[in-house]
């Protein structure tokens, strides 16, 4: 599929019809939301810090709300009193809120900086512009890291999505994020559906209750997160054997603490995390995101995030410049998810079947953990 071409790729204002022009006044500060942890430290360093030395008049704050972003910003509607923004969030959170009108549709090739070569945001940035309130930063996935130290004698390394469910080859405790996305289509990958044909079965009652019923033969041994720097705190501290996370936070275990952790980059989840505008913010504010988003977005400051965490930049353009971690020293590139080496197996998302059916499986998801 396109899409899975353009993700291997990266290791890769004029508002939209009938918004108001934007006031060449611009507010002195702003507040960002993200993941917290090692992202958002990349973030960080990559291109608030850059941003606010060529502004001293201007401030940042932070909000780590990026998991409940959808929740919020519907009540924050509601209320009438948006407070953030500039907000984080996975792609299919973007198009759920682009469909409720809670985001803001863009021109991105107005919007967004061209790369050095004079190629066009829609062009750099590519099909990983899946909606037109959304402006793309990084690939990532979601990935298992287990515990060297963990492994039984005699038994090699888990290293297949499937050696998640066997826990007679390796027993212990898993670390799940508590929420169907990546769960559901790995429990029915492992019970014997094609990969292609996952989104068909989910989208049946019977499909739903065959992937609930492979995970409840894990169940009793699943500590749930929700938070990703739960995951690599719990591998630390041996209170699992085997977890999901995000893979920049394992990366950051293993090679910035030296963790004895593992990667399993089989049926990783890749996934894409970008910005949305809230909609409806006051002029000066919307024309001080919009500054802030030309800078933070270009070429540059895109291929500089990978040096503080092992994402893939969204921009075509910013590939190439991808080079050592900023304290390590060591390459990055061969730590992405779109690495070839660690792409061979990978599950891409439906993002449309996400976005519309994720309120049903969610209630659903939480039903069943309440079994």
């Amino acid at each position: 599929m396109k899409l899975h071409k353009t993700l291997l790729a990266t290791t890769a204002l004029t508002v939209a019809a009938g918004a108001p022009a934007i006031s060449q006044e611009m507010a002195d500060s702003m507040t960002l939301v993200s993941w917290g942890g090692a992202y958002q430290e990349s973030q960080q360093k990559a291109y608030v810090e850059p941003y606010l030395e060529m502004h001293p008049d201007v401030s940042a704050t932070w909000d780590e709300s990026s998991a409940e972003a959808v929740a919020k910003l519907r009540a924050m509607d509601e209320a009438g009193n948006v407070t953030w923004d500039l907000v984080d969030v996975v792609a299919s959170d973007a198009m759920r809120l682009c469909d409720e009108g809670l985001a803001m549709e863009i021109d991105h090739d107005e919007v967004l900086a061209d790369a050095p070569d004079g190629t066009e945001a829609s062009d750099d940035f590519g099909d990983l512009i899946v909606s037109d309130c959304f402006i793309p930063q990084i690939v990532y996935s979601t990935t298992f890291g287990y515990r060297t130290d963990m492994v039984p004698e005699g038994v090699e390394p888990p290293s297949k999505i499937c050696d998640v469910f066997d826990l007679e080859t390796y027993p212990g405790k898993r670390a799940l994020e508590q929420r169907p996305i990546n769960n559901m289509e790995w429990a029915l990958y492992c019970d014997g559906v094609a990969k292609e044909d996952l989104y068909d079965v989910m989208s049946t009652d019977e499909g739903v209750e065959r992937a609930l019923a492979k995970l409840d033969t894990i169940k009793d041994q699943v500590v749930w997160w929700t938070a990703g720097a739960e995951t690599p705190q719990l591998l630390a501290d041996g209170e699992v054997f085997m977890g999901s996370t995000f893979n920049g936070r394992l990366f950051s275990a293993i090679a910035e603490q030296d963790q004895p952790i593992g990667m399993m980059w089989d049926m990783q989840a890749f996934d894409l995390d970008g910005w949305i505008i809230p909609a409806d913010l006051p002029e000066e504010r919307l024309a001080r995101v919009m500054d802030f988003l030309k800078f933070a977005t270009d070429t540059q400051r895109l291929a500089d995030q990978a040096a503080y965490i092992s994402y893939g930049p969204a921009r075509e353009s910013s590939a190439p410049l991808v080079g050592k971690h900023a304290e390590l020293g060591i390459e990055m590139a061969p730590h992405m998810p779109t690495d070839p080496d660690n792409a061979s197996n990978t599950l891409i998302y439906d993002y449309e079947w996400w976005a519309d059916n994720r309120d049903d499986l969610d209630a659903k998801f939480q039903s069943w953990l309440s079994r």
